[in-house]
């Protein structure tokens, strides 16, 4: 009994730290985009995507280091179709999640080709090599390189008549997004720990908590400040914090993990990767056809995502 009350005081100081974390988190990045004259979506998919995954890349790295690297895999299909279906459907319940005809003709489609690319060379040998995990890592470097040269490019083309929004000042905006940045990480593992703990406590699986609990709780810190964002009408920053977070998800942690030691995959992460690009698709046509995921399809995408948990359980 007092194992529980441990587990559940853990949980809610979790949930606390990601939600004030998040708070700072996204304040702070968004001040720095008003501030350099960069578009927020731009943040969403280099700060704020890294630092929302930061509890998968040390999930993944941890895991790839004592060669349990079933977890790694698992983790980042997981956390993916999570962050897809939940954080993008959730954020929709909130205001309509507007994107615009650039993220949808270019960023992604590219997060797909990314999923796609993953589940290709797992395919060959059903492993992802220390060369493959090399190649996802260049291709990771590219991105960031075309992330620059966007950022660049947008922050000449836009107007210098001051903005409407506070700007804090730059020690500031460093405090929020650190202090933010730590706070969602421990939040992360508060909430991953007393989380599974409790259903430990239930009697659930090691596997059953490692394929739900386990993706979901390292996908919180996306999900919390995807919504905050949402709430504070920064629909860009939500946006490209999910396609960002998915995008360095595949290429930077589990790169990073193939290149520390190999991943082994086996039919069942195929399957999973197939129902991601498949998810994928349809959030693109979804949002594709009038620019903006409205509440209705955001409803259908949570629905997609209890119908996969569903899936897990009884395969």
């Amino acid at each position: 009994m007092k194992e529980m009350l441990f587990a559940v005081a853990y949980l809610l100081a979790g949930f606390l730290l990601l939600m004030k974390g998040a708070d700072f988190f996204v304040e702070g990045s968004s001040s720095v985009a008003r501030k350099l004259r960069i578009p927020t979506i731009i943040i969403g998919m280099t700060i704020v995507a890294m630092g929302t995954s930061l509890p998968e890349c040390a999930v993944s790295v941890t895991a790839a280091m004592t060669n349990n690297n079933g977890l790694a895999i698992g983790n980042v299909l997981g956390s993916n179709l999570f962050n897809l279906l939940v954080v993008c459907g959730a954020c929709a319940l909130f205001a309509p999640l507007m994107v615009k005809r650039e993220t949808l003709k270019k960023e992604f489609p590219f997060s797909v080709l990314c999923t796609a690319l993953m589940i290709g060379l797992g395919y060959i040998g059903m492993n992802l090599d220390r060369g493959d995990g090399v190649c996802l890592l260049i291709l990771f470097g590219a991105y960031l390189g075309y992330m620059l040269y966007f950022a660049l490019k947008a922050k000449r083309s836009v107007s210098e008549e001051p903005e409407e929004k506070a700007v804090l000042s730059g020690w500031k905006c460093a405090a929020y997004i650190l202090g933010g940045m730590i706070a969602i990480k421990y939040g992360g593992d508060f909430v991953v720990g007393g989380a599974s703990a409790i259903a430990a406590g239930f009697g659930l699986s090691q596997n059953m908590i490692g394929l739900t609990i386990v993706a979901m709780g390292t996908s919180l810190p996306e999900l919390v400040t995807s919504v905050v964002a949402a709430r504070k009408n920064e629909l860009d920053m939500a946006v490209g914090n999910v396609i960002g977070s998915n995008v360095f998800n595949v290429l930077l942690i589990l790169g990073l993990a193939a290149a520390i030691s190999p991943v082994t995959m086996n039919m069942e992460n195929l399957i999973d990767g197939a129902v991601l690009i498949v998810s994928s698709v349809i959030v693109w046509l979804f949002a594709r056809s009038r620019e903006k995921i409205e509440r209705g399809e955001g409803i259908a995408m949570l629905g997609m995502y209890a119908v996969f948990m569903v899936y897990i359980c009884i395969r």
